[in-house]
């Protein structure tokens, strides 16, 4: 407990402006799904066809996983908040939309017979009658996307857009829970904010005199004086009106002249890091930082929609992953990387920039008790046991023609189960003898720490994955000093420099901020 108020302390600053952007957020896909929601439930009352349309559609949006419905939002309307917003407003459409057409359906026939003989129109018995006898029914529904919307937008830091995410999966990243908590606990705190703003604002909306749910039990409700329900409703448009319009403001007003991004491990956090502190202290340019992005293909369609200008990618991701040539591990570095280069230009109009130095491939990594007891020493020493074993390997891996699909055919290995983990739990995973293998990154500085055996690729099948910077050529011609600057940094970190710029962020719980900046520091590249 003692370790998570020094972390709360330590990222105060950082915890505030991350609260401060999840508000922002939630309130806004809230809204937009109350206003959408509620007439479309109205709509779908007059035609029951439509209704099994769209209440069919809404329900098949919940059946998609939320992380798939981000990528496939990316290429059309790239990363940040927008795609994060639509998102959640898609997911908190069923209950609202589920809830308005029960509530007016469900009305007494009885009811709605005395309404038409004493000559009310379809629009006054909907306004006067339908309406204020459902709210109870569409309140609930609003009331539970409400605390839904909170939870789903912690997917928002995969695309850019910020939020109490960010801390939650830096943590799950660096394996730290106190960081985990640091993002769950206030999380979880404003839904239960959330659900009882909505619950007063609920209490407000229905009309005096009808009876509402209150723990399984039935009440009515107190009369409140019409002045002070007139107040309350114009109050609480007035906030939301106020809000919201400064947040469009606030979006509007912001000038960004280049986005750098970076995936979500920490080598990725660093080097981006690195290279946003380095345009940021070299030239007046504005730079945003889309950092923890997710996986390649996620930040790559980013950056084909011109979202992203910049980030360092590997030659073996770029050469399998991005530009779908089959792996082959007989290919030099030099083959590749000129491969890497010339699509890249040619393809998509993005260009190479600056090899940074190291080679951050693939590796098999077992613990040192494993490879005694089998005397494992190549990954070719693992084909007769791994039918015995449990590889945990990162989500990517698992699916990359360069990773265990490849791997596998080249082998001919089969683990006995295999379990993909996000990030670094794998090593977690690893260290409580849940799994028996993972795949690492020769970089990584958890390996260094718990002293684990790489074993040797003795069959050449992993590329050379040699990091680089690649940025839209516009941007490079709009800013031809960011080229030159960024230059600076060619053939400038080895494998061991990265291996302990990790080893300062996974172990020694530094922030890739700082470890960044120390870093161009002491290289002279940038000064304090």
């Amino acid at each position: 407990m003692q370790e998570f108020f020094q972390v709360l302390i330590a990222r105060q600053d950082q915890l505030i402006e991350r609260l401060l952007q999840h508000i922002q957020l939630t309130v806004i896909a809230i809204v937009i799904a109350v206003a959408v929601g509620v007439p479309l439930g109205i709509l779908i009352t007059r035609n029951k066809k439509l209704a099994a349309l769209v209440i069919g559609f809404a329900n098949l949006v919940q059946a998609i996983p939320s992380i798939a419905l981000l990528g496939f939002l990316i290429p059309f309307i790239g990363i940040g908040s927008t795609p994060a917003i639509i998102m959640v407003v898609l997911y908190s459409m069923l209950p609202i939309l589920k809830n308005t057409y029960t509530g007016l359906m469900n009305i007494s026939p009885s009811m709605l017979e005395v309404a038409k003989g004493i000559g009310l129109t379809r629009q006054q018995t909907l306004r006067l009658i339908k309406l204020p006898l459902a709210i109870p029914v569409i309140m609930a529904g609003v009331r539970i996307s409400s605390v839904t919307a909170v939870g789903l937008m912690t997917i928002a830091a995969f695309v850019g857009a910020g939020g109490l995410g960010y801390l939650v999966f830096t943590g799950i990243e660096a394996v730290d829970m106190n960081l985990i908590l640091l993002g769950a606990i206030p999380a979880a705190i404003l839904a239960l904010i959330i659900d009882f703003i909505v619950g007063k604002i609920e209490n407000a909306a229905i009309p005096n005199g009808i009876s509402i749910t209150n723990g399984g039990g039935l009440k009515r409700k107190n009369r409140l004086s019409a002045p002070l329900k007139k107040t309350l409703a114009v109050g609480t448009a007035m906030i939301l009106i106020i809000f919201i319009g400064f947040s469009i403001f606030q979006s509007m007003s912001k000038k960004t002249d280049i986005t750098i991004a970076s995936k979500s491990f920490t080598e990725q956090l660093i080097v981006g890091n690195i290279v946003a502190e380095l345009i940021e202290n070299r030239t007046d340019l504005n730079v945003e930082r889309k950092l923890n992005l997710g996986a390649t293909q996620i930040i790559f369609g980013a950056m084909q929609v011109d979202e992203v200008d910049i980030y360092v990618e590997y030659s073996g991701t770029a050469y399998s992953s991005i530009l779908n040539h089959e792996a082959d591990g007989n290919k030099s570095a030099e083959e590749v990387f000129a491969t890497v280069e010339k699509d890249l230009k040619d393809r998509h109009g993005i260009q190479v920039i600056a090899p940074l130095g190291f080679n951050n491939t693939y590796a098999m990594v077992v613990k040192p008790e494993t490879a005694e007891q089998y005397n494992l020493k190549t990954i070719s020493d693992l084909v007769p046991i791994s039918n015995q074993l449990t590889l945990t390997p990162t989500l990517e891996f698992v699916e990359r023609e360069d990773g265990l699909i490849g791997m596998e055919k080249a082998y001919n290995i089969k683990f006995r189960n295999v379990m993909p983990m996000q990030g670094a739990l794998r090593y977690k995973a690893l260290a409580s003898d849940e799994a028996d293998v993972i795949d690492g990154f020769t970089t990584d500085g958890l390996i260094e720490k718990e002293n684990l055996v790489v074993l040797e690729d003795d069959k050449n099948f992993f590329l050379p994955y040699y990091a680089f910077i690649m940025a839209r050529a516009e941007i490079l011609e709009q800013y031809p000093e960011v080229e030159k600057i960024l230059k600076e940094l060619e053939e400038r970190i080895s494998e061991d420099t990265m291996r302990k710029l990790n080893y300062q962020v996974d172990v020694e719980g530094k922030e890739p901020e700082a470890v960044a900046r120390e870093y161009l520091i002491s290289e002279n590249l940038i000064f304090e």
